[in-house]
C-alpha cells in the first residue's frame, strides 16, 4: 500500500490516495498501527484522500488512536497539496469536503507544486450544546473551571469553548511553556464537561496581533500544531477581548495567520503544506 506522509507546522499525517486506489478496509485500526512512532510510519494520524461529489476531493482523518475526528486544518491543506501536485485536480482554488461540510481553498505556488494555502474555515460555532459542553451557556467565554477539575496552575486560568467543526477549549496563562500539558492536556481532554472528548489549548498573549500557544490534540495527546485549534484561539481571543480579529500564531512546529473576518463571520487561516516522503506499507 502505498503512503505519503506531509506535515503543516509539524502537524503530520499519513496520507492515502483513495482516488486511485482502494480505501483500506479498517482505516481506525490502520491509522492506530502506522500512527506509532516506535514500530509504524509515525504520525499523528491517518489521512484519507477520496472522491466527491461534492468537491474536488473528500478526506476523513483518524487520530493516533484510532478516533475518526471530523477535520484538521494542517491536514486539509496538505490534502489540497497532494491533490493539487498530484495531479488529483488542478483547480485553484480547489474544494475539500470534510465532516465540517466542504471548505475553498487557495493555493500559493512555487515551481508549479502548492507552497502553502489559505482556508476557509466557514464559521465558529459559539453555542454551548452545539461544541459540545455541558458548561452553562449559551457561550462560554471566560468561564471559571469547577472546583473538582482543578489544574493546580496559578492563577486558575478560566476556559473559553469554541468549535470549528471539532470541539476546542482555549485557556489563557502567563508562561505557555510552564504548562504541564502531559498532566493537565489529558484531564480535560476527557472531562465530564465535554461529551465527545476536547481538543485543549493553553496560550500566552505577546500582543493584540501575536500570541503563542500549545496544543493537547483529541485522541493524539501533544502535537507540534493544530489548525483548528490555532482558528479557535483566534476567535476565543476576540470573544475575551484579548487579542485581534486577525492573529500570528506561533505553535511548537511553526506560525499560522489567522483572521476572523467581520464580513462574513469566517475564520481564515493561512500555512505551509509540506510533502515529506512516500513509501510502501506491507499490509492494507
Amino acid at each position: 500500500m502505498r503512503f505519503t506522509k506531509l506535515q503543516g507546522c509539524g502537524n503530520d499525517y499519513v496520507y492515502l490516495d483513495c482516488v486511485r486506489g482502494p480505501a483500506p478496509a479498517d482505516p481506525a485500526e490502520l491509522s492506530r498501527r502506522i500512527s506509532d512512532r516506535h514500530f509504524g510510519v509515525g504520525a499523528d494520524g491517518l489521512i484519507l484522500i477520496g472522491p466527491s461529489d461534492k468537491a474536488d476531493v473528500c478526506m476523513r482523518m483518524f487520530n493516533a488512536d484510532g478516533s475518526e475526528a471530523e477535520m484538521c486544518g494542517n491536514g486539509v491543506r496538505c490534502v489540497a497539496k497532494y491533490a493539487y501536485d498530484h495531479g488529483l485536480t488542478r483547480r485553484n482554488p480547489l474544494t475539500v469536503e470534510t465532516g465540517r461540510g466542504v471548505l475553498t481553498l487557495h493555493l500559493e505556488l512555487r515551481g508549479g507544486k502548492v507552497e502553502q494555502a489559505t482556508v476557509d474555515m466557514g464559521e465558529p460555532i459559539l453555542e454551548a450544546e452545539r461544541i459540545p459542553t455541558t458548561l452553562p451557556g449559551p457561550r462560554v467565554v471566560e468561564q471559571p473551571l469547577p472546583a473538582e477539575l482543578d489544574l493546580m496552575l496559578r492563577p486558575a486560568p478560566a476556559v473559553t469553548c469554541v468549535s470549528m467543526g471539532n470541539p476546542h477549549a482555549v485557556l489563557y496563562v502567563l508562561k505557555v511553556a510552564a504548562v504541564p500539558l502531559e498532566r493537565v492536556g489529558p484531564r480535560l481532554e476527557t472531562a465530564s464537561l465535554f461529551p465527545r472528548r476536547i481538543n485543549v489549548h493553553f496560550v500566552e498573549v505577546q500582543s493584540q496581533e501575536e500570541a503563542t500557544m500549545r496544543t493537547w490534540e483529541r485522541g493524539s495527546g501533544i502535537t507540534l500544531a493544530c489548525g483548528t485549534g490555532a482558528c479557535a484561539v483566534a476567535v476565543a481571543g476576540v470573544l475575551a477581548g484579548r487579542t485581534g480579529r486577525k492573529l500570528l500564531a506561533h505553535l511548537p512546529g511553526g506560525d499560522l495567520r489567522l483572521e476572523w473576518s467581520a464580513a462574513d463571520n469566517h475564520v481564515y487561516m493561512t500555512g505551509l503544506a509540506v510533502e515529506v516522503f512516500s513509501g510502501e506499507w506491507p499490509e492494507g
